[in-house]
């Protein structure tokens, strides 16, 4: 099991400081009524969940949030009214009892009804491939997932969960559900998501280590974790600079955008600007003019 200095060190407790696999913003603030918060998985399953994630709304009225990317799968079940998402395609999608989505690539908007409550599985990495057997959705639209595995138990699962009234009940339910249907690691994957040396690139290396081609390595890493090497160091580029934007704004008098580009790796404001289009859909101006209005869900 890995300690959180070694997350840290290989980037992955960036994912959760910055937006915990789920940041979300409010599109209207201090509703009260609604309460969101996060639970981390136990340690037992500390390589298999980043941690889940739980909404409900009671304002009286829908409130609408922004999911900003996590580069994970996510598991949403959805009790009492409905909720729905509507993706970058402008396509609205209704979750009624529970909804397999990812990896999440890019922001999406996701509202509650009033009387909704979601409650969000957050898989880690390669977790996703060793449930389902594929880390990639054969369609990228959200879909149910007894359609991966051509049985109804995530429905029969939805009922039972139903029937327990508290968070951490339901949670405990999961973890003990998903139990047999979890595939030992692979080897490679277990090497690629370990990997913690940032000086190195991870397929020459590990190519190097097992003998194989870089190309065996890349197309592994597609396999197992759902997306390509290239993809998240992207991302990891995009979290470590939105964190730094973030930790500007709270103790800076003024925004040094150069500081932003140079500690993050970027070539100049335009290939800045173009990243967080591609994962926001804003510019990081915008994404600093929300700071205020970002909720940042907290253990329970």
């Amino acid at each position: 099991m890995k300690s959180k200095k070694q997350q840290t060190a290989n980037g992955h407790y960036i994912i959760q400081k910055v937006i915990q696999a789920t940041i979300i913003r409010n599109m209207t603030t201090n509703e009260k009524g609604y309460k969101n918060f996060s639970i981390p998985a136990p340690t037992e399953f500390e390589d298999v969940f980043f941690h889940f994630y739980v909404a409900k709304n009671n304002t009286g009225q829908s409130v609408t949030k922004i999911l900003l990317p996590s580069y994970q799968t996510i598991l949403i079940f959805c009790f009492g009214a409905k909720a729905s998402l509507i993706t970058r395609q402008n396509t609205k999608i209704e979750i009624e009892k529970c909804l397999v989505l990812g990896p999440v690539k890019q922001a999406f908007e996701y509202t509650l009804t009033d009387g909704a409550e979601i409650l969000v599985v957050n898989f880690k990495n390669d977790a996703f491939y060793r449930f389902f057997g594929n880390a990639v959705l054969s369609d990228p639209c959200p879909m149910h997932p007894d359609e991966l595995l051509e049985e109804n138990c995530f429905t029969n699962l939805w009922y039972k969960l139903k029937r327990i009234n508290s968070s951490l009940g339901r949670i405990k339910y999961i973890l003990e559900f998903s139990k047999p249907y979890l595939r030992d690691r692979n080897v490679t994957a277990e090497r690629l998501t370990d990997f913690k040396d940032e000086a190195l690139s991870p397929i020459k290396a590990i190519a190097q280590e097992t003998v194989q081609s870089e190309r065996n390595i890349q197309l592994k890493h597609k396999k197992y974790l759902g997306y390509s090497a290239k993809e998240i160091n992207r991302y990891h580029r995009f979290l470590k600079a939105a964190e730094l934007i973030q930790n500007m704004a709270e103790n800076a008098a003024k925004m040094d955008w150069f500081e932003v580009i140079n500690a993050c790796g970027y070539y100049d404001q335009s290939h800045l600007i173009r990243d967080f289009k591609h994962f926001l859909n804003l510019a990081p101006k915008q994404f600093l003019n929300f700071q205020q209005e970002i909720c940042i869900p907290k253990p329970d």
